[in-house]
C-alpha cells in the first residue's frame, strides 16, 4: 500500500496561563500536547486516532491540517510538508472538527460558494458538486436558512459538505460524530465508508471504541501526546475487544487505572 500521509517526530507544547494552571490543578507553565509522535496512513484507508480527552488527538490533527505549527518534527501529506508547504497541504485535504463554527449570519448556500471560490473551483463544477452534496445530506432544503437557525445536526452536515467542497483525497475528521443524534451520526459514518470506497484516505480522531471497530482499517492509541500503539484493527482485536485492549495499554503506558 502507498503511504499518503507520514508524520515524523511531531512535537507541540503550549504555555499555560495562570487561569489554565488553576483549572488543570498544575503548577507547570508548559504542557506537552504532542510529544515525538510518528505514524503513517495509506491510500484508501480509514485510520483512527484513539485516546481520552487531552491525549493530543485534536492537536495532532490541527498540526496535520496546518492550523498550528509544530515545535519540532514534520509531516508529509501527499508529498507536501506541513512546515515548508502548508498552502499545498491545505489544497489536498479536507478538515472537519466539531469546533468548526460557520458564520451564523450566512447560509449554507453562500458558505459553499465562498469556499468553492477560495479553492478556485469553477462555477460549473461548484454548482454540480453542491447539488450532489446538498442532496446527499439533506442540506438542499435548508440551503437559504441562516446557519444560526439550523439544528446541531444540520450545522454538522453543512460543515461537512463545506469541508469537502474541493473533493480532496485526504479527509481529516476530529470527533465527526460527537454530539450528534443517532440518525445524523449514521449518515456521517456511512459517508466515511463511502469515501474509503472511492479510494480516499480518511483520518478520524475519536474516543468511541465502537466507531473505530466499525470503520477503521488501522488505528493508533495516543496517550499523553505519545503514539503508544499503532496496528491494524485485525491485529489489535485478535484476542479481545478494542475497549479491553485500550484499557490494558492505558494501565501499562500511562500508569493509571481505568
Amino acid at each position: 500500500m502507498n503511504v499518503i500521509l507520514r508524520a515524523e517526530g511531531l512535537k507541540k507544547t503550549f504555555r499555560l496561563s495562570a487561569k489554565q494552571q488553576k483549572l488543570q490543578n498544575t503548577k507547570a507553565k508548559i504542557i506537552k500536547a504532542v510529544d515525538d509522535l510518528s505514524f503513517e496512513a495509506y491510500e484508501g484507508e480509514i485510520f483512527g486516532l484513539l485516546g481520552p480527552n487531552g491525549a493530543g488527538k485534536t492537536t495532532t490533527l490541527r498540526l496535520l491540517a496546518t492550523l498550528i505549527k509544530a515545535d519540532e518534527g514534520d509531516a508529509f501529506v501527499a508529498g507536501s510538508s506541513i512546515r515548508t508547504a502548508p498552502e499545498a497541504v491545505r489544497g489536498k485535504i479536507g478538515f472537519l472538527t466539531s469546533e468548526l463554527k460557520l458564520e451564523d449570519f450566512f447560509t449554507p448556500n453562500y458558505m459553499f460558494d465562498f469556499f468553492a471560490n477560495l479553492h478556485g473551483i469553477s462555477p460549473e463544477v461548484s454548482k454540480q458538486r453542491k447539488r450532489e452534496l446538498f442532496s446527499k445530506f439533506g442540506v438542499d432544503e435548508f440551503a437559504e436558512v441562516k446557519i444560526a437557525n439550523l439544528s446541531t445536526g444540520m450545522k454538522q452536515k453543512a460543515s461537512l459538505v463545506i469541508s469537502i467542497v474541493h473533493d480532496p483525497n485526504i479527509i481529516i475528521f476530529d470527533e465527526p460524530t460527537n454530539g450528534l443524534d443517532v440518525l445524523t451520526a449514521k449518515v456521517v459514518t456511512d459517508f466515511l465508508l463511502e469515501l474509503r470506497a472511492q479510494g480516499k484516505t480518511v483520518i478520524v480522531s475519536t474516543h468511541i471504541f465502537s466507531l473505530v471497530e466499525k470503520i477503521c482499517d488501522r488505528a493508533g492509541i495516543i496517550l499523553n501526546g505519545h503514539m503508544v500503539v499503532c496496528d491494524t484493527l485485525r491485529n489489535l482485536t485478535s484476542e479481545k475487544p478494542l475497549e479491553d485492549v485500550f484499557f490494558d495499554v492505558y494501565a501499562e503506558k500511562a500508569g493509571g487505572a481505568a
